[in-house]
């Protein structure tokens, strides 16, 4: 195997998705690198280590528009994400901080300690108008660096004080500590959890998403939030034809047995820098279903490699696209994931005293 020229010679990128670390796209300059001839340095100089710094945001709720989300807001609590999984449509938005979508995109993390706060003060605004928020729509709030800052816990503990309608997203088992929290909230009616399960093959997962739990320990994750009376969606997603599509029936049914109680799917998407990303990957990882898996995604999106059409980016069309579809539509029914989840209240939400108020007279 080639050594890419966007890493330094010598660097060991261990349990990583990306293979390289290409510029953004909004950058001038690219940045290449020669071996010198000294030969290879300390081991433990060699190691890419994960990266965290802080910012202090100056809002926390991204609204959007678009036409098949069944949300209109979110919030992050981080930009980038360590789990690393190589198809994450996500690692485009790095461009933005002047960082690659490759390997910064998951060692060159950021944080937002100050989430919790800006979100309390976004909620206090009496032009706010209450919605259900998604956490986890970019990248995964229970990433590893949440053990150490908390942040997702942070924000959580806002929507439950305002009785506010949260759904989460996410791959990471640390959303187990925060069974308390989402458990009372969704007594309430107040809060659901979609847990992503790509595969069964832990192999196939390990490549896939080399620092997120295993399959198997994601469906102990449903076992334990369904047992905790959280509604919990299956989220099979995203699917890979050529080399996932096989498992679709196989994980709905593990899902079903451990719990789940809705499931959706999506297709493999690939806008701007993941493109090349996972065509890199799926060259040195599995070499004899590249063409396989190029083509299927081409015939589904007009013979392109992605297409942002509205209802069609997540979906795909054609025959290829339309089997897949029913395949799960069929399997779903017979397992009893063919009930949509009802929606979450919004009635309850109340702004609760700030530090300083008075209360109210009677």
């Amino acid at each position: 195997m080639t050594h890419d020229p966007t890493l330094p010679h010598d660097l060991r990128p261990r349990a990583r998705g990306a293979a390289s670390n290409a510029a953004g796209r909004f950058e001038v300059f690219a940045v290449r690198y020669e071996a010198d001839g000294w030969g290879p340095v300390k081991e433990e100089e060699r190691l890419l280590r994960t990266q965290v710094t802080t910012e202090r945001p100056r809002r926390m709720i991204t609204y959007n528009r678009s036409p098949d989300l069944p949300f209109d807001r979110s919030i992050n609590p981080y930009r980038g994400c360590e789990h690393g999984c190589i198809y994450c449509f996500a690692r485009p938005s790095h461009a933005y901080l002047g960082l690659s979508p490759g390997l910064d995109f998951e060692t060159r993390l950021i944080a937002r300690p100050e989430a919790p706060a800006r979100l309390e003060a976004e909620l206090r605004a009496r032009s706010y108008q209450v919605a259900p928020i998604a956490i986890g729509t970019n990248t995964d709030p229970y990433q590893p660096i949440e053990a150490e800052f908390g942040i997702t816990r942070g924000c959580l503990e806002v929507l439950q004080r305002f009785r506010h309608p949260v759904a989460v997203v996410t791959k990471g088992a640390l959303i187990e500590r925060d069974i308390d929290i989402l458990g009372e909230m969704a007594a309430h009616g107040l809060a659901r959890v979609g847990i992503s399960v790509t595969t069964l093959d832990e192999v196939l997962a390990r490549r896939l998403e080399p620092r997120a739990p295993t399959p198997a320990r994601r469906l102990e994750i449903i076992r334990r939030l369904a047992a905790a009376g959280i509604p919990v969606r299956l989220m099979v997603s995203p699917v890979i034809p050529g080399l996932t599509d096989p498992e679709i029936e196989a994980i709905l049914a593990a899902g079903r047995e451990a719990g789940a109680g809705a499931a959706s799917w999506i297709m493999l998407r690939l806008p701007r820098e993941v493109s090349p990303l996972f065509q890199e990957w799926l060259a040195a990882q599995y070499p004899d279903r590249a063409n396989k898996v190029m083509t299927r995604l081409r015939e589904m999106h007009g013979g392109q490699e992605y297409s942002a059409e509205w209802h069609k980016r997540m979906r795909g069309e054609g025959v290829h696209a339309r089997m897949i579809a029913r395949r799960f539509d069929l399997a779903a029914r017979r397992l009893g994931f063919d009930q949509a989840q009802g929606p979450l209240r919004t009635d309850l939400f109340e702004v609760p005293l700030a530090r300083g108020d008075q209360l109210a007279l009677f």
